[in-house]
């Protein structure tokens, strides 16, 4: 699947890119996303892409991915877009997550791109898009992250 969207945001400098380079581990603990096995594509500022690799522990009865592992490729996608924006040390948190399933996806890779529409003081307002490997628009969704400084 070729980025749809990945243009429109200015790539990360070095040492910004570096941060990110081993997302959604880090810190020697392994993370919910990583047990679901996404896998970060890029980054740029207020944009990332991912992927979920295709494995059929993933589907739910029907034989089609389960809407669970693809709502939290969603919710994971806009981590990095959201995060790179600030220090290490801030808390960004999923306040609102509406995911719109458009189509299905059977025996395939999994890719979303995440990007931020606005920033505010406290809330960031995100949209993603979920593509079958091939291309096929399987998902869209907006997402609201609320934003902590460090403690």
């Amino acid at each position: 699947m070729d980025p749809q969207h990945a243009d429109r945001f200015e790539s990360l400098d070095d040492t910004l890119a570096a941060r990110w380079a081993n997302f959604p581990g880090g810190g020697g603990r392994v993370y919910f996303p990583h047990h679901v096995g996404l896998v970060l594509e890029e980054v740029r500022h207020d944009y990332a892409r991912m992927r979920l690799p295709y494995r059929a522990a993933l589907d739910q009865p029907a034989g089609v991915v389960h809407g669970g592992a693809i709502a939290t490729l969603v919710d994971t996608v806009v981590v990095p877009a959201v995060g790179q924006a600030y220090a290490v040390g801030w808390g960004y948190f999923t306040v609102q997550l509406d995911v719109r399933f458009i189509g299905t996806v059977v025996q395939e890779d999994v890719v979303a791109e995440g990007w931020v529409d606005h920033r505010g003081r406290t809330l960031v307002f995100c949209r993603a898009e979920v593509r079958t490997a091939s291309g096929t628009l399987a998902a869209d969704a907006t997402l609201t992250y609320a934003i902590r400084p460090p403690r």
